[in-house]
């Protein structure tokens, strides 16, 4: 489903075809069917963000949330997950210190780490102060810190 879009680019994007840079908005799309390869105009119901907003805070007033414990119970799990995840990033932290190099290419090869947590841990080694902000091609520069900001490496 695709509503009005402002160019043509977003309409392949969205459909693999042109045509949703010409709708009218408010409720009006096209339908592209899986495996049928052909594109249908629609017109659903338009609901305001207004009316959206006015439906939430609704519901919001009629009960109090009912939390799962199992689902509760598996965020805290993710939570612990995630601070043991810090030797990793000690390394990283290591890594980048010992090669003067800081990028998360190469924190992702060396750590075998997916893109997405290795530019995390790149960013939280410039709030650390042991990288510096990205320059224009997009370089870092090492600082040489290591343990809190402040204690210089030697």
């Amino acid at each position: 489903i695709a509503f009005q879009v402002s160019s043509k680019t977003d309409s392949r994007t969205i459909l693999d075809a042109n045509g949703a840079e010409a709708l009218l908005g408010r409720g009006d799309m096209l339908y592209l069917a899986s495996g049928t390869g052909r594109l249908a105009r629609l017109h659903g119901s338009f609901v305001s963000d207004d009316d959206v907003r006015s439906v939430v805070e609704f519901v919001k007033k009629q009960a109090l949330p009912v939390y799962n414990p199992e689902l509760q119970s598996l965020k805290l799990d993710e939570a612990a997950e995630e601070e043991s995840k810090d030797e990793v990033y000690e390394q990283a932290k290591e890594l980048v210190l010992s090669s003067g190099q800081a990028s998360a290419s190469l924190i992702q090869r060396r750590l075998r780490v997916g893109y997405p947590r290795a530019a995390r841990m790149i960013e939280q080694m410039e709030s650390d102060g042991i990288v510096g902000a990205a320059g224009r091609d997009g370089r870092r520069e090492v600082l040489g810190r290591r343990g809190p900001v402040g204690a210089a490496e030697a």
